[in-house]
Order: C-alpha cells, then sequence, then structure tokens
C-alpha cells in the first residue's frame, strides 16, 4: 500500500490577474517639460508615489513603480516614449504584465475640460489628445479607462504651446487639492469599479 502524500503533484494556486491593474500617467520626460500641463500624468503619479512611497525604476518604455494595496496590485507607469508615442510603453507592459483592458487606466490632461474637472470614462475617443490617439491605434480600441483632468482656463492661446507651458502661479496654488481628488479617484475606480467612480468623481 503506497503512503498517501497529500502534498505531492499539488499545483500552485494561480495568480488573480484580475485583481492587478496597470495605471498610466501621460506626460514627456525631461526637464524641459516638467511641471508643463501635458505632463499632468507624471504628476499626478509622483504625487500618488510620495503618498504611498512608491519607487520608480526607470525600465524598458519607462519608469515602473508598484504598489500592494487592499488586495490589489498596482503596477504605475511613466512613459519614457514621449506623449505622441505612449501606445508603445502601454501596450508593451499590458503585455508584460499580463493585464486587460478593462484593468487599465490612463490619466491625461484635456483641453477641452475647464481646469479642475475631472471625467472618467472606460471608452470614447480621445478628444484630440495625441497620447489618446496613439494608444487607440496600438490597441486597435479606443475601449480602455481613462480619466482626464481639464486643464482649459478660459484664455484662448495656441493649443500646442499651451499645453507645454508651466502651470501658473493661480493653478499651482491649487494643484494639490485636485491631485489629492483624483488619488481618490483612481482607488475607486479600481477597487470599487469605474461606476462608482464615475458616479462619485464626475463633475
Amino acid at each position: 500500500m503506497s503512503w498517501w502524500n497529500p502534498f505531492k503533484n499539488k499545483k500552485s494556486k494561480p495568480k488573480d490577474i484580475s485583481k492587478k491593474f496597470l495605471i498610466i500617467g501621460i506626460g514627456n520626460i525631461g526637464i524641459d517639460y516638467a511641471f508643463t500641463r501635458h505632463n499632468l500624468g507624471f504628476d499626478v503619479l509622483n504625487y500618488i508615489a510620495k503618498k504611498k512611497e512608491i519607487k520608480f525604476t526607470e525600465l524598458r518604455y519607462g519608469a515602473i513603480g508598484k504598489l500592494k494595496y487592499k488586495g490589489r496590485i498596482f503596477i504605475f507607469l511613466k512613459p519614457s516614449t514621449y506623449v505622441n508615442r505612449s501606445g508603445d510603453a502601454i501596450k508593451y507592459w499590458m503585455t508584460k504584465e499580463k493585464i486587460s483592458l478593462s484593468n487599465l487606466l490612463v490619466i491625461c490632461d484635456d483641453l477641452n475640460i475647464p481646469f479642475g474637472k475631472i471625467r472618467i470614462k472606460t471608452k470614447g475617443s480621445s478628444g484630440g489628445h495625441n497620447g489618446l490617439k496613439d494608444l487607440e491605434t496600438k490597441l486597435g480600441t479606443n475601449n480602455y479607462g481613462r480619466l482626464r483632468f481639464g486643464i482649459y482656463n478660459g484664455v484662448e492661446k495656441n493649443t500646442t504651446q499651451f499645453v507645454l507651458d508651466k502651470w501658473n502661479q493661480k493653478e499651482v496654488d491649487v494643484l494639490e487639492t485636485y491631485f489629492k481628488k483624483i488619488e481618490e479617484a483612481v482607488f475607486s475606480y479600481t477597487l470599487h469599479g469605474p461606476s462608482v467612480a464615475m458616479n462619485n468623481f464626475n463633475n
């Protein structure tokens, strides 16, 4: 009679990839672009990293930071491909980390929305944002989560120059308050679902 071993051939439990999220902050690398409106995504991830004590490591296509929080795994990415080619970095890390479309959330600025307003959607057009345009092309779909933060301040300016200008003092004075709200929206989206986040933060 053979001895029964309950641990023999026991398969390891597969990881629940549905609990893994990829959070993207879109922006441009380099000191010339630091603290510009188009780098809103970078600034938000830096804010979250400081609050949650996340360290970023420069890897392929961008800087990566990881966080285990409330039963979820969060992978934060600041692409190094520049805004117009954000799709390359995002697609690479989605594949590498086996992230599903439903667990992708992209944070970016939006010139079509008044300053300080948040818009969360799970699909839709790029709204003219070149980073979202490239991502849609690379993924072959626009069915992915995005959190857009309004940067329009009511002053008509050259669009390209405006998004690449640094925040003015009036904006800087309130940005931290808005970053805190975006942080809350990100975790609401990932912990409680898109519908809850949209109901609570789409103002």
